[in-house]
């Protein structure tokens, strides 16, 4: 049976920009509760002011667990909390060998332990409540690795593997849990990144439709676009060999290597400089 938006309460991370705005946006127009967590109290205010007392925006650092309580404590009016949509996320590009050890751990600090430090802090009350719904945004290379972004590539699939593994774990307990893997999406983070030969790039509502559509009826793992799963897996299931021959012949690999430098320098010392609440478009 398909459930309905309406009436749900719903907890949105990185929810000021792109994928996580295009969510909590969509959603509280369909009748539900949101509350938007993000580093950019102001901005995530902004978002939340048209949609009235049925949206609420606070401050929270992801990779805080004192961060979480704090601003759980602050939207408990909107609860209790029947989805948790783990959005935020940072992707700074470039050269592992040249990446300083700070940017490496912050990458894994936001898009890895923000997502765990959330489950931690929300989804004890779903399972004492017997239903719930975790909606974990990863990314395409979460399961098809590319050059330029390893430690990225690596904390998504990390994310990948969470999600299977908690999904296993919360079942018993009546919670669901889907993963969401955006190619390419049109917003800051992407900034100056080139679409793959042959995929379009897709839009954060597009993102947030899926997501959307998730929540009315759980599924464990969707693409955006859904078209993608299929070639993707399909080439995963061909042997190594074969995979390299056919990624000489496609740009797919190296769409991260020919990201434009000065398209992408405003997002990347914004994110170099985050600790959290970038959104994760991806």
């Amino acid at each position: 049976m398909s459930r309905r938006i309406a009436g749900m309460a719903v907890i949105v991370t990185g929810g000021a920009r792109g994928i996580g705005q295009a969510t909590a946006q969509r959603l509280a127009r369909l009748g539900a509760s949101v509350a938007i967590g993000d580093l950019d109290a102001d901005l995530a205010a902004a978002v939340a002011a048209p949609f009235g007392d049925r949206v609420t925006a606070a401050r929270l650092d992801v990779t805080d667990p004192a961060s979480w309580r704090d601003f759980l404590t602050e939207v408990d009016h909107l609860g209790p909390w029947d989805a948790l949509i783990n959005n935020a996320g940072i992707m700074p590009l470039g050269s592992l060998l040249k990446e300083p050890d700070q940017i490496t751990r912050t990458i894994f600090d936001v898009n890895v332990f923000g997502m765990i430090n959330g489950t931690k802090a929300v989804v004890p009350g779903m399972v004492d409540r017997g239903h719930g719904h975790i909606v974990n945004v990863a990314s395409a290379v979460g399961r098809l690795a590319v050059a330029n972004a390893a430690t990225y590539s690596a904390s998504k699939f990390a994310v990948v593997g969470f999600s299977e593994a908690l999904r296993a774990e919360l079942a018993p307990d009546g919670i669901d849990v889907t993963l969401i893997l955006p190619t390419v999406v049109r917003t800051e983070l992407s900034a100056g990144i080139p679409a793959a030969r042959g995929v379009t790039t897709v839009s954060p509502d597009d993102v947030a439709t899926v997501i959307e559509s998730a929540l009315r009826k759980p599924q464990a793992e969707l693409w955006v676009p859904r078209w993608v799963q299929g070639p993707t897996k399909l080439t995963q299931a061909l042997p190594r060999r074969v995979q390299a021959v056919l990624d000489r012949m496609s740009d797919a690999g190296k769409v991260l290597s020919q990201a434009d430098p000065v398209a992408r320098q405003a997002y990347e010392e914004r994110a170099r400089g985050s600790r959290s609440g970038v959104d994760d478009p991806d």
